[in-house]
């Protein structure tokens, strides 16, 4: 008989089932986001679920343009099954808010506009459950400076803030100062607002910082050439 993903998360233990939780994480952090995609859903619990959303968007990276839309989608859909699951998970509510900020690259105007209150709708919601989830300041940060980067219209429609930039960048770097990434999207949302020196200074310490996951490697590749344009 065939077992499915749903009697197989049954079965297990809770012991059990965080060693698979940390075995498709060490799937994602080796780059193998399709197993680890697969692995996590097959837990069929909010965390597991939380995380084929991640490694399914962290993988539409790595695709070509015409399959990004779809993987992102399928992000979306995960990350609403692990909010069914535990509407208090703030990884979900995240993992929610940056699919729909991607799907928004690929969408129409008006629709991108929609997606962007809603993902401001996730992200805020994601950090009053958790205050101290730094990823969230940073999502918020960029999605504030992409939004005033369109200009009026866009402002006008979202609410986006240039002075919630800069603080959202400096509380996350403040919970987390030795995490890479939280440098660059500051150097990317800086460089957006046509600041390059101050893009250059924040790229400077990302690359000073070690790079163990697959992931961070290919950020850490990304921000030095970045910073060789810059320079």
């Amino acid at each position: 008989m065939r077992t499915t993903a749903l009697t197989l998360a049954l079965m297990l233990s809770a012991p059990a089932l965080a060693q698979s939780q940390q075995a498709a994480q060490a799937l994602y952090d080796q780059g193998k986001w399709q197993e680890a995609a697969s692995a996590a859903a097959a837990l069929n619990t909010s965390a597991g679920l939380a995380l084929a959303a991640e490694a399914t968007t962290g993988g539409a990276s790595l695709v070509p343009d015409s399959q990004k839309k779809a993987l992102f989608t399928k992000a979306q859909d995960y990350a609403k099954a692990a909010i069914s699951r535990d509407p208090n998970n703030a990884d979900a509510y995240f993992e929610l808010a940056r699919a729909q900020g991607r799907l928004a690259q690929f969408s129409g105007i008006l629709q991108s506009l929609g997606l962007a209150t809603d993902m401001k709708g996730n992200l805020d919601k994601a950090l009053a459950l958790n205050p101290k989830m730094a990823g969230g300041y940073v999502a918020l940060g960029l999605w504030n400076a992409n939004l005033v980067a369109k200009g009026f219209i866009a402002v006008r429609a979202s609410g986006a803030d240039r002075n919630q930039i800069v603080p959202n960048f400096e509380k996350a770097i403040a919970l987390e100062p030795n995490v890479a990434i939280h440098k660059i999207e500051y150097a990317n949302a800086l460089i957006l607002q046509g600041k390059k020196a101050e893009a250059a200074a924040q790229l400077d310490r990302a690359v000073a910082l070690p790079a163990d996951t697959f992931w961070e490697k290919r950020d850490l590749e990304a921000a030095k050439a970045t910073l060789a344009k810059l320079r």
